[in-house]
Parts: C-alpha cells; structure tokens; sequence
C-alpha cells in the first residue's frame, strides 16, 4: 500500500487560486501513475485530472480543463495540483490516488484521506 497524504486545501474567494499537495513516501514515486478526484456529499467521487509515471501525459476533467495542472514532481516525491480561477462548483473534498492511469476511480488502488477546499463566491 502507498502512504498518500493531501494538504493545501481551505477557504478562498471565488477567482482565486489554491495548489493541493500529495506526498508519498517509501515507495518507487517515480514510477507511479497518479490522479486527483474530488466529492461533495451525496455524490459520487468524480475525476479531475490525472498524469502517467513519467509526467509526458496529463489527462483533465472537461469541467477543470485550462484552469488546473496537475503535476508531479519526482525528487520531492510529491504529486501538486495546481488551481487557478477557482470556482464555487470546484468546492469538495480532494483526494490524490495512486495505481494505473485513466479516469474511473477503479482503476486506483492506493488513496489519500482528502483536503477540503471551499470557494465562496
């Protein structure tokens, strides 16, 4: 199992920016394909954007798209996500995870506890 642990998430103001941090440790980061996905109670935990082990492909929810990057960086050993131009539907819990690429939630075995971020308009 993957230790994956988010921080960076809190309070801001509509059109601000936040960046989420997902450390790992003790295992072969660089070679991890990684994502973020976010929930809001009573909703299924949905994509948000993820990269492949060795950065050369990021893929982005249609929603996200131009407004956050994903990346990661492999001698700190932490996965980022930056967002720009937040919006109060970006408001939920974020969550990284760790396992093979791609959009479905399943396709993730290893996950971190959430960071919260709110936007308030």
């Amino acid at each position: 199992q993957v230790p994956l642990v988010e921080s960076g998430g809190g309070l801001v103001q509509a059109g601000g920016s936040l960046r989420l941090s997902c450390a790992a440790s003790g295992i072969d980061f660089a070679w991890l394909n990684m994502a973020w996905f976010r929930q809001v109670p009573g909703k299924e935990r949905e994509f948000v954007a993820t990269v492949i082990w060795n950065g050369d492909r990021t893929t982005y929810a249609d929603s996200v798209k131009g407004r956050f990057t994903i990346s990661k960086v492999d001698a700190e050993e932490i996965l980022y996500l930056q967002m720009n131009s937040l919006k109060p539907e970006d408001t939920g819990t974020y969550y990284c995870a760790a396992g093979n690429t791609g959009q479905d939630q399943r396709n993730y075995k290893d996950w971190g506890q959430g960071t919260q971020v709110t936007v308030h308009s």
